[in-house]
């Protein structure tokens, strides 16, 4: 009787210890899941409203995927952005009219000081969303349209666009392409009339390797009277196509079925390919020159000589405030960044525009990055 007795009062005592213990955790968990939960909701909750955006050109089929992408998990969104170029979405959004700049080079200083006058907080940064090679087109009867590649160094092409070689069998190409018959036909140069990053990007290239050939300063503006201009990514593609002997450059995304050059790397000619142009960026380091917070901009290696590298690329940046004066703007830019850089968000690109992804040594300083714009 009395070891029943014993029996019940263990039984009851431990029912007591652990309901205590119970509640107890369930406190805990009340907390920490209520701590979680709303940095979670921080983050994850559905954004909505009207948000804008302008820039680079050579990033439209790549925003399309993404507007596409987010609004289906964000459908009370409304994204439109305008592919107006580099330049002129960067001046727009120092205005303040948009939430975000695309942009094929990153903020120069004087930028980033006029930032200040339209972030809350701090100066605007820019953050690589897109890793695309730039392809020098051409339309040339009898080579591009039956698939062929032309050889070129980057001497060669720098003096195209400078109007120093004007035929197409000009010797400096005809010695590189030995295996095809070139026409004595006019070449035509197509440049981009509008202020441009894919400009700065493609002629930079040029200052790396033929310095001697291409004595200009750097500038997204196109420096000489050669040839004739277009506007925008599409607008050269277009005037390329129009006509036989026309050579110009252009977002590889957008080249369709044109001609491309073949580089000259090491000793090999190398085609163009999303993962041909990764192969620059992984072989190039971070500009640790750059002046304000939370910036990652890369200093392309046009010298590089990985094996099977295209080395005329560009990286294109979203520009965003690490603090907005309106909320919601700041919870659109970071839900925006946070999609548009993640493995989803890169195979979107992929998908639509040939890009290559970011490389994934970058990965943990971009979230760093994102992490700083404040949302409350």
């Amino acid at each position: 009787m009395q070891k029943n007795i014993l029996i019940r009062s263990i039984a009851a005592l431990s029912g007591i210890v652990m309901l205590a213990s119970v509640a107890a955790c369930g406190d805990n968990t009340a907390s920490t899941t209520d701590s979680s939960s709303t940095d979670s909701a921080s983050e994850t909750a559905p954004i909505s409203g009207n948000f804008q955006g302008a820039g680079a050109s050579s990033q439209q089929s790549a925003v399309e995927a993404w507007i596409a992408g987010f609004q289906g998990a964000n459908p009370d969104a409304k994204i439109a952005y305008n592919p107006s170029g580099s330049g002129a979405g960067v001046q727009t959004f120092l205005t303040g009219a948009t939430a975000w700049a695309g942009s094929d080079k990153a903020l120069a200083d004087d930028e980033v000081e006029q930032s200040k006058s339209v972030c809350a907080d701090g100066t605007a940064f820019d953050v690589p969303v897109y890793v695309s090679p730039i392809a020098v087109i051409f339309n040339l009867k009898g080579v591009s349209d039956a698939g062929k590649h032309i050889n070129m160094d980057a001497d060669t092409i720098a003096k195209i666009f400078d109007g120093k070689i004007t035929k197409w069998n000009d010797p400096a190409i005809a010695d590189q392409n030995k295996d095809l018959t070139l026409p004595d036909t006019a070449i035509t140069v197509v440049h981009r009339s509008d202020k441009s990053g894919t400009t700065q990007n493609f002629v930079s290239y040029f200052k790396d390797q033929a310095p001697d050939s291409w004595t200009y300063d750097l500038s997204e503006n196109w420096p000489n009277e050669v040839g004739q201009g277009a506007k925008g990514t599409s607008g050269v593609v277009s005037t390329v196509k129009q006509a036989d002997g026309t050579i110009g450059y252009a977002d590889f995304s957008q080249v369709g079925d044109l001609g491309t050059v073949a580089v000259k790397v090491g000793d090999s000619y190398n085609e163009i390919s999303a993962e041909a142009g990764s192969k620059v960026i992984e072989d190039s380091k971070q500009d640790d020159t750059v002046k304000g917070d939370n910036r990652i901009v890369i200093k392309i290696n046009h010298a590089t000589e990985a094996k099977g590298a295209y080395p005329i690329v560009l990286v294109s940046y979203d520009i965003v405030c690490p603090a907005y004066k309106d909320t919601k703007q700041a919870e659109f830019a970071k839900a925006w960044l946070t999609y548009v850089t993640s493995d989803e968000g890169q195979k979107a690109a992929q998908d639509a525009a040939g890009t290559a992804p970011l490389p994934s040594s970058l990965k943990s300083d971009i979230t760093k990055s994102i992490k700083a714009i404040k949302t409350k």
